[in-house]
């Protein structure tokens, strides 16, 4: 069967799928209405389904006519605290609240090609289960539908990420880290306020803050190999309310990224030695937390190389790409440490319509006839990986 022609009479519906989705969007372990929407969809296509993941997640089930494996192609579903910036006619309704990281385009997808793989199950091989996963934006989605049996009996994971930095038309893919490890520490400094004017009656937690941002960077620079990346980045800083008072207390959030495991575990240790050997050098008081939230989203090597083949054969081999691995997270990484699994990047940038802002912009948007490539992945992947 040819996916790339079939998908073609499924693009008015993935459209009309994905500015819906664009014009409700919900955050985090909030997505009622986006939720009920998916169970609208499947339920008037004859897709069974059932809850799957906190409250709002669903996951679908095609089963085949014949006898195959079992894949679990994957979408997330949450939006951001964002305010809409594009324009659009189909712009947020939800003040404060926008898609701005795509997964409006991805929930759309797969809910098109579960309709495509539903009314073509007659060609397909073994099961194709389908998550719509809420809450990727605070890592809870991932582990909530693994703890819901999302797993069960699945051979392997699928999932996509729309990017719009990749030009339209083109998908990256690679075997090894994709995306990264994210965790998120706060350090709460707390010094001896008093006058300006009189420094030495005081502890200054400003200056102790200033000399941590300092020597945290230090962590990367000389205690991380050159070759494994590695990302500390200081947020947020806030300390003092007035021009002439020396504060009581300074207050830091910040992220670390990695793609290795042990690098993961490593950095708590490192970071806290940093943290309170400089504020015992300037005579303060330090309390630091620090929480790994998501894996680095590591792809099998010998499913990236099969996807790529499956790729290929819709998009050509010369728009099959490898951008390298990226410093944001997914907790995608979660169901790929279960099961072996794809990350695929797939582009949506076109300068020509707009597609030109980075995720999670005010102004992000994408070229929306590049769309149907998701669709398509989903699909041919599906049905290749089956049949094998």
């Amino acid at each position: 069967m040819d996916i790339r022609e079939i998908a073609k009479e499924y693009n008015d519906y993935l459209i009309e799928m994905r500015r819906w989705f664009h014009a409700h969007p919900e955050i985090a372990e909030k997505e009622f209405v986006t939720s009920a929407k998916i169970k609208e969809e499947l339920t008037k296509y004859g897709i069974q389904w059932r809850p799957c993941g906190l409250q709002t997640g669903v996951l679908a089930t095609v089963v085949g006519a014949k006898p195959g494996k079992t894949i679990l192609l994957r979408a997330d579903m949450d939006a951001l605290p964002v305010t809409e910036e594009t324009g659009a006619p189909y712009a947020s309704t939800n003040a404060g609240f926008m898609h701005a990281c795509g997964h409006d385009c991805h929930t759309a997808s797969l809910l098109t090609a579960a309709r495509l793989i539903h009314d073509h199950r007659d060609q397909l091989c073994g099961t194709v289960k389908f998550a719509f996963q809420p809450a990727e934006e605070v890592g809870t989605g991932a582990p909530g539908m693994i703890r819901d049996g999302a797993l069960e009996s699945v051979d392997s994971a699928f999932g996509i990420h729309i990017w719009s930095m990749i030009p339209a038309g083109k998908i990256s893919l690679r075997g090894g880290p994709q995306l990264a490890a994210v965790d998120k520490f706060t350090i709460t400094i707390e010094g001896k306020g008093g006058h300006a004017s009189a420094p030495h009656e005081c502890i200054d937690p400003i200056v102790c803050m200033g000399a941590m941002i300092g020597n945290l960077q230090s962590v990367v620079s000389r205690e991380c190999n050159p070759a494994d990346a590695a990302v500390l980045t200081i947020g947020k800083a806030t300390s003092g309310t007035l021009w002439n008072v020396i504060p009581t207390t300074a207050y830091m959030e910040g992220t670390t990224r990695f793609f290795t495991r042990q690098l993961q575990k490593a950095f708590p240790e490192k970071i806290a030695r940093v943290v309170n050997g400089t504020a015992a050098t300037y005579g303060c008081k330090v309390d630091m937390t620090y929480a790994s939230l998501i894996p680095p989203t590591i792809n099998d090597d010998a499913a990236a190389a099969f996807v790529k083949k499956t790729a290929a054969k819709l998009v050509s081999p010369e728009n099959v790409i490898d951008i390298g691995p990226i410093s944001t997270g997914e907790d995608f990484g979660m169901f790929l440490e279960k099961v072996p699994g794809v990350m695929a990047l797939v582009g949506v940038g076109n300068e020509a319509c707009g597609a030109i802002w980075p995720q999670h912009s005010s102004k992000y948007t994408v070229d929306e006839d590049a769309l149907l490539n998701s669709v398509m992945l989903y699909a041919q992947v599906a049905y290749d990986h089956n049949a094998q």
